[in-house]
Formats: structure tokens, C-alpha cells, sequence
């Protein structure tokens, strides 16, 4: 007989945050009607409102652990930590937006409740606790980007960004329910605890489904590979971020890896550590995943340095970072260095996250109302003609760089040190390396704010909100640089809720 849940077994209380996301988000769709068309400013406060009710709503449930929905949704730290990035993400992609939007004509009230609905999908992929519910969480996360992606049409680059960017990600979703299907096959179960268990119990030498769950887990890994841009599931990276409005891009290239590695790690770290080919042996993903990682930062690091346009610079270096994080995921394939990975990953988040919102700003801040004014020559003797500007630009240059007492070092040195731990020293040679190597790239734009002979750009799109947007960012990067206990002291007592 079907039971029906009751409101307590549901224990909704815990997914509060993403929930109310979700909710404003219905109720802005509506209240956005009846907001006049030149007004749409207070659509978006409305909806920065919302992300700063859920962000307090995620400081009361931070230090809670248990699940909801009947275990499909989980409540811990690691969810919490990642509810931070998000929502912290949004509200300043929000904030870049206002003016933005305005001056290069397409602002409406749609925008921002595309935006709290993927950010909504972002929160309960890093929660979820089952296979299923990461999958309706991706194309919550999925589809309202690339609606956005396209949303300056009638340009043809943004309208060719949107449909490269769907075409691409239903394929990728298409692997990734493939893969759910295979694993439930191999284990009977898609909920990630129970999977654990399941292949716990299982001689995997002498099993036959241990070629289901190698299959499935594969492809899910393709699926997630393709949100986060892991090598060889990058190609449509360059593409949509040189097209989408690059207040899109700049939110794209932290949220949907936030919500993707997220997912991620949970899978790998909860899901799948036991399982194991060879008894004694470390997890059966972990080599396939740090062969990626490695030819990630290789790839991105790389193909920037030819690029001549900063969005794909950006891009580029997207996918350097994308391998980066992807080095703490290969770690945890390690046991006992799960939770330290997870810190890794985490720590490297949060310190990409405000210092790639913040190159973009300042890339929004030259950009020309046209979309033109996105090459690395339009910063030529910028420092003359906006030298707060070129020091902010230096700064997260020099973070996404790993120069020491900014966050971005902070970030790279606790991923490397995972993946020593974990035993993986080739990879971290190839980390160190390539981390040189971007040093050219960045570095590049810095000179050529400072001692290319030109009179500078006048940068017309700082507007008063994106200098706040580009203020915080910096102040978040160096502080992170200075005092990285803040940000630890966040993971200490346990990641997850439910970890083997």
C-alpha cells in the first residue's frame, strides 16, 4: 500500500535555503508583470533580496546534519559550504548586471528569475542524495542558461552561444541518465548511501556487474564532465563565453562549476570509494580521473596563451582551473583523503569564484555597448586612464596566476597538497608546472595595462554597482590571500552528513 509522507518525514526545514530560492522564483516571475519596463532594477534588488534570505537561512541550517524528501535530499556542511559559494556568487552576478543590462539594451525583469531558478538547481545539486534528484537538479541549473547564453538576440554570437550550449548539454544529459540507469542496474539503487553499501558488499573481482557499474559510472562523469569543461568536454566552453552577455559568463563560469563539481564529489566521495577493482588497491576511477585532470590544465593552459579576445582567454582559463579542482576529485579516489580533498575543492571554489567574477567585471567595465571592446588590446595604458581599475585587474590576474597572500595561491596549495597526499606526485608536478606556464598569459594583460604606449580606455561600464561588485571581489580575494582560516574554519567537523 503507498504511504503517503507526512510533513515531518519530509523534513523540509533543512532544505530551506534552496528551497525559498526556488519559491522567490515563482513568485518573482509573477511580481515582475506588474513592474514597469524601465524599472526592472527592482526586479533585480528583489531578486538579490532572495539570495540574501537564503543566505541567512543557510548560516541557521550550516552546522545541521540530516536529510530531507526521504533521503533524496542531504543537509551537511559540505552542502552548506557550497550554498555560501553559490548564493554569494549570484548576489554579486546580480549586482554586475543592473547597469549592464541597461546600457546594452536588453534589460528585463526574465533575466533575474532565470537566474535564481538555475541558482536554485545549484543548490540542490550539491545537496542531493540520489542520482535522480542530480539529474533534475542539472537541468533546473541547465536549461534557464541556456536561455541565458542567447539572451542579447538578435546578436548572432549570443544566439549561436545559446544553441551550441543546449544542443551540447542534452547530449550530455542524455549520458548522464545512461550512466544513473547502468549504476542502478549494477547496484539496484540510485540513492548514493545505499550505492555504497551495495558495492561494499560485492566481490567487484568476480562479479558481472562490475562492468554496469564501471559503464555507469563513466558516464556519469561525462554528463558532469561537460558542466564543469573537463577535457575532452570543453569545446563548447570558448564558443558560449565569447557569445553570452559576459554578465552571463562571468556567473556561468563559477555557478555551473560549483553546482557540477559539487555533485561530483559527492558522487565520488559518498557513492563510489568503495568501489575498488583490486583489493587494497585505491578506487577504479581515480586513474581515469587525474589522466583528465592533467590533460585539462595542459589543454587550458596552453590554447590561452594564443587567445587574443579576453573572454576566451577566460574560457581557457576556466578549464586550466576546471582541472585544477578535478586534481582534489582524483585525490579523493585515495582512502582517508576524501574529506581533505573535499576541503581542497572547496577552498578552491570560493577563492575562484569572487577572483573570475571580478576579472569579468573589469573585462564588463572596458566592454563596449556593441560587445565589441573584449580584446586583449582594449586594455592597452589602462593603468593611466583607470588605475584603480588596473590594480583590481592585477590582483585577480595575479590570483588566478597562485601568487602568494591572494586566494587563488591559497587555493591552489591546498589542492596540490591533497593530491600529494594522496599519493599522486606526477600530477602535482604537472599542477606546478602548468601553473608557470599560465603566469604568461596573465601576466600579459597586466603589462599591457602598464607599459603599452596608449592612451587607455576610458571604461564607460563602471558604472557605481560593478565598481562595488569589483571592490568586493578584490577585498574577498586578498583576504582569503591573508587569512585563509577563514575559510577552513568553515569545513572543520566533518563534510558530510552520511560518509563511509
Amino acid at each position: 500500500m503507498l504511504q503517503i509522507p507526512t510533513l515531518e518525514s519530509l523534513n523540509m526545514g533543512v532544505a530551506i535555503p534552496a528551497l525559498s530560492v526556488a519559491v522567490w522564483a515563482c513568485v518573482l516571475l509573477v511580481i515582475d508583470l506588474f513592474i514597469p519596463k524601465e524599472q526592472k532594477s527592482r526586479t533585480a534588488w528583489l531578486a538579490a533580496g532572495g539570495l540574501v534570505f537564503a543566505f541567512i537561512a543557510n548560516l541557521f541550517t550550516f552546522n545541521t546534519s540530516g536529510d530531507a524528501f526521504l533521503g533524496l535530499f542531504v543537509a551537511d556542511r559540505f552542502g552548506g559550504f557550497m550554498n555560501l559559494i553559490i548564493l554569494v556568487t549570484g548576489f554579486i552576478s546580480i549586482v554586475m548586471s543592473i547597469d549592464y543590462l541597461k546600457r546594452i539594451g536588453i534589460e528585463k525583469g526574465e533575466y533575474y528569475t532565470l537566474m535564481l531558478f538555475t541558482i536554485s538547481g545549484m543548490m540542490f545539486m550539491v545537496s542531493a542524495n540520489d542520482l535522480i534528484v542530480i539529474f533534475v537538479a542539472l537541468e533546473l541549473l541547465s536549461i534557464p542558461l541556456y536561455v541565458l547564453s542567447a539572451f542579447r538576440a538578435p546578436d548572432v554570437k549570443s544566439e549561436e552561444s545559446g544553441m551550441k550550449y543546449f544542443i551540447l548539454g542534452a547530449f550530455a544529459s542524455a549520458f548522464f541518465v545512461y550512466g544513473a540507469a547502468l549504476v542502478y542496474g549494477a547496484t539496484g539503487t540510485t540513492n548514493l548511501p545505499q550505492i555504497f553499501q551495495t558495492i561494499s558488499g560485492l566481490d567487484l573481482s568476480q562479479n558481472s556487474n562490475v562492468l554496469l557499474l564501471l559503464l555507469g559510472s563513466g558516464l556519469v562523469l561525462v554528463g558532469l564532465g561537460f558542466k564543469v569543461a573537463v577535457v575532452p568536454f570543453h569545446a563548447w566552453t570558448p564558443d558560449v563565453y565569447e557569445g553570452a552577455p559576459t554578465s552571463v559568463t562571468a556567473f556561468m563560469s563559477v555557478g555551473a562549476k560549483a553546482g557540477g563539481f559539487g555533485a561530483l564529489l559527492r558522487i565520488m566521495i559518498v557513492g563510489l570509494p568503495s568501489f575498488v577493482l583490486i583489493e587494497g588497491a585505491n578506487a577504479a576511477w581515480q586513474q581515469v580521473m587525474w589522466i583528465i585532470a592533467a590533460a585539462t590544465v595542459i589543454l587550458g593552459n596552453f590554447v590561452a596563451i594564443a587567445q587574443t579576445n579576453v573572454k576566451r582567454l577566460l574560457a581557457y582559463s576556466s578549464i586550466a582551473h576546471a582541472g585544477y579542482i578535478l586534481m582534489a576529485v582524483a585525490a579523493a579516489g585515495t582512502a582517508g583523503v576524501g574529506e581533505a580533498a573535499a576541503t581542497a575543492a572547496l577552498i578552491y571554489l570560493l577563492a575562484y569564484a569572487f577572483t573570475n567574477l571580478g576579472a569579468f567585471a573589469v573585462a564588463m567595465a572596458v566592454e563596449k555597448d556593441d560587445g565589441t571592446g573584449t580584446n586583449i588590446e582594449d586594455f592597452d595604458g589602462l593603468a593611466k586612464s583607470r588605475p584603480i581599475l588596473a590594480v583590481m585587474m592585477t590582483g585577480f590576474m595575479l590570483s588566478l596566476t597562485g601568487i602568494p597572500l591572494t586566494s587563488g595561491f591559497m587555493g591552489k596549495l591546498f589542492v596540490f597538497q591533497a593530491t600529494l597526499d594522496a599519493g599522486l606526485v606526477p600530477l602535482a608536478v604537472i599542477g606546478v608546472l602548468t601553473s608557470i606556464v599560465s603566469a604568461f598569459y596573465y601576466v600579459r594583460i597586466v603589462l599591457n595595462m602598464y607599459f603599452k604606449e596608449a592612451p587607455g580606455d576610458e571604461a564607460k561600464g563602471a558604472t557605481p554597482y560593478l565598481n562595488w561588485a569589483i571592490y568586493a571581489a578584490f577585498a574577498a580575494t586578498l583576504l582569503l590571500g591573508i587569512l585563509p582560516a577563514i575559510a577552513t574554519g568553515l569545513t572543520e567537523g566533518g563534510l558530510f552528513a552520511v560518509i563511509p
